[in-house]
């Protein structure tokens, strides 16, 4: 048995090598292929077109006459690569860019998008007041994360819609317009968000961070650095979104209780009250037309 094993890896080594050998000799007998560079003449030649022939060898000689100092190698080299080049062009020095530049910066907005979303608007503590509302009810799934984040940035966009209005007219139409220098937007752009994010700020958080940042503030929206502003506005929201979370828990958790002590009474220990309390749940939510509740107060804490 061992020795049939032996005679048959020695026959599959014998057929590897003969395969070997036989794409090294075609590959030894195959013609050698050569690759001509195409020139303004051969290509114009293969048209078949005489005035276009002509106009070719103008530019081609010309080119070649060009090159022949340093001066003359740039400005052809210009000329063969003007699709290659990335410029920004100027409208009297307020920096107008050109259309691949703006794709490159709209691309890298697109991608801090999501941060500038959670940290500078209204979308965490609206997404965070619609799950604890989707806990309240025991119902881990309905509605699901798609439907909750899409209510959230729907609700989102419906707060922020004066802030990009006016972030809109003061600063991107201006600069589009060349009124504005670059860093005149910056800071024009970012104030409306400054000031939506201040009326949401308490003035404790505010002074927490600046007395951790080792500086002074006079009381004032712009003594406030915006590396001050962000982490106390991300406070401010957290704390409300669990404030109104808790509020919303108050009556779901009554329910739980009430069913949870009338199954003991009854000695059905076996049988988990959530099962029972979940469509009483669902009752009370729906009479008390808990969605127009929830969202319509959620939109005034913003006003």
């Amino acid at each position: 048995m061992i020795d049939f094993k032996r005679s048959r890896l020695r026959r599959i080594q014998i057929v590897k090598i003969i395969c070997l050998l036989v794409t090294v000799g075609i590959l030894c007998i195959s013609p050698k292929i050569t690759a001509n560079a195409a020139t303004l003449r051969n290509i114009t030649e293969r048209s078949g077109d005489a005035d276009n022939l002509d106009t070719s060898s103008e530019i081609l000689d010309s080119l070649l006459d060009s090159s022949t100092d340093n001066t003359g190698l740039d400005n052809a080299n210009d000329e063969l690569n003007t699709g290659t080049n990335f410029t920004i062009s100027v409208n009297n020095g307020n920096g107008s860019l050109n259309s691949n530049l703006r794709i490159l910066i709209f691309l890298t907005l697109i991608t801090l998008a999501p941060t500038l979303i959670l940290m500078l608007t209204s979308f965490t503590r609206i997404i965070i007041v619609l799950h604890f509302t989707r806990a309240a009810l025991s119902t881990n799934t309905a509605p699901p994360n798609q439907v909750l984040i899409g209510l959230a940035l729907i609700l989102t966009l419906f707060i922020m819609t004066p802030t990009f209005t006016e972030i809109n007219e003061t600063a991107i139409k201006p600069f589009e317009a060349g009124e504005m220098e670059q860093d005149e937007f910056f800071k024009t752009a970012v104030q409306p968000l400054r000031n939506f994010m201040y009326t949401q700020t308490q003035s404790s958080d505010v002074k927490v961070f600046m007395e951790i940042s080792g500086q002074e503030w006079d009381g004032s929206l712009d003594g406030i650095p915006l590396s001050v502003l962000i982490p106390s506005f991300m406070v401010g929201e957290l704390r409300i979104a669990f404030q109104i979370g808790f509020l919303i828990y108050i009556p779901f958790i009554i329910i739980d209780m009430v069913v949870a002590s009338t199954l003991m009474s009854m000695g059905m220990m076996m049988l988990p009250p959530t099962t029972i309390s979940m469509p009483f749940k669902i009752l009370l939510f729906v009479l008390a037309d808990g969605w127009n509740l929830i969202i319509v107060n959620l939109v005034k804490t913003f006003y």
